[in-house]
Parts: C-alpha cells; structure tokens; sequence
C-alpha cells in the first residue's frame, strides 16, 4: 500500500512539474506536411540587415521556381535581429506572405519577442502567418536532424 501511495504521488509531482516547465523545453514545431518534397532547407535568418533580409527572400523565391512547390520544403527561421523581417510593420511583408502563400514556412522565435518585451515593455506584434517557435535555433537543430539542408544567405 504504501508503495502505490509514493507511485501515485511520484505522478502527481511529475505532472506539476510539467504543467509549469518553462517553454524551452517545449517540443520544436512538426515539420512541413510535404509528403513528396525531395528537397528539404532550412534558411537562418538572424540578421537585422534588409538586404540579408532580401537575401533570403530571394534564395526562397528562386528554390520555388528551380523546383515544383510539392517537391521543395522551404523553412525560414528567424531569431534575434533576424524576427525584424516577421513584424507586422514589415516593408516586405507581402513578400513574405506570398512565399507563404506558395508554402514556405517562416518560423519566429518567441525567445527572441520575449527578450524584446522584458526589454522594452512591449511584446512585438508578428505576422499571424508566421509560425512561433519557442528557440528558433532548436528549430534549426530539429530539421537539420530531421534531414534538412541549412543554408545561412
């Protein structure tokens, strides 16, 4: 009997424990519904630069006319300076939900909106498009593992 009762209140820890884990040890994003992609990149975006920005709207832009959409996973992760491009007051927003639009995925790094808000006082306001991920460099990890090819434009 007691050991049912240290069992159950084991259990009972654990899932406290869970319930309040902080976010980064959430699990990243699940890859791109692409069953037919023979071709997989993940593109970093960490730079606040428009014309890296630029860069790798084009690199993206140029993937979906080298390949058939069905047959290229394009995933664009942005964190740091690079989540400027995902703001909703971007001047290339529409770009950017063209290509999403076409089926590229841009991931936005909400450890990088956290910082901006405990810094400025204010949380950011993304794209709704974009996907959140909580650290997008473990995106990155996670498709690479995942058998992604990461190009840094």
């Amino acid at each position: 009997m007691m050991r049912s009762q240290t069992l159950s209140a084991m259990l009972l820890a654990l899932l406290a424990w869970a319930a309040v884990m902080p976010p980064a040890f959430a699990q990243q994003v699940p890859l791109q519904d692409k069953p037919f992609a023979e071709h997989k990149i993940v593109l970093q975006l960490s730079d606040g630069d428009a014309r890296k920005q630029a860069l790798v709207l084009s690199v993206a832009n140029n993937l979906l006319k080298a390949y058939d959409p069905d047959k290229v996973a394009i995933e664009v992760v942005a964190f740091g300076p690079g989540i400027d491009l995902l703001l909703s007051g971007s001047e290339r927003r529409k770009q950017v939900e063209s290509l999403i639009a076409q089926g590229v995925r841009f991931d936005i790094c909400l450890n990088t909106v956290d910082t901006i808000e405990r810094e400025t006082g204010k949380r950011p306001e993304f794209i709704p498009a974009a996907t959140p991920v909580q650290v997008g460099v473990g995106q990155i990890l996670f498709l690479s593992e995942s058998g992604y090819t990461l190009v840094r434009p």
